[in-house]
């Protein structure tokens, strides 16, 4: 299932005050940047993911943010980049600003 335009504008507005957002539809989903610089993902089942590299991956990991993971049939699980936004960070800007830019600092 595609994402809809009513959660498109809600992550959109999430990270409004970043400034300088675009995005990409993808895999039924969207990627979501900030000045060219992909930082969240909005997956096709609603949830809102952050991006974390280097130290900002066990830092969010210390947070008990819920890493993305996938299987393919057959396969080992793939643990991608990306963290699942709290429950808190999606009915609060502020905070989901705020992690946003722990991830582009570290991008």
């Amino acid at each position: 299932m595609a994402v809809s335009e009513e959660e498109i504008a809600h992550a959109l507005d999430l990270f409004a005050d970043l400034g300088s957002l675009s995005t990409r539809k993808m895999f039924g989903g969207l990627a979501i940047y900030h000045q060219g610089t992909i930082f969240a993902l909005l997956m096709s089942d609603g949830r809102t993911l952050i991006k974390g590299q280097g130290d900002l991956q066990a830092r969010f990991d210390a947070m008990g943010l819920v890493r993305w993971t996938y299987q393919r049939p057959g396969k080992s699980p793939t643990a991608m980049p990306y963290w699942e936004l709290p429950d808190s960070a999606l009915d609060y800007a502020e905070e989901a600003v705020a992690l946003a830019r722990q991830a582009l600092d570290h991008l």
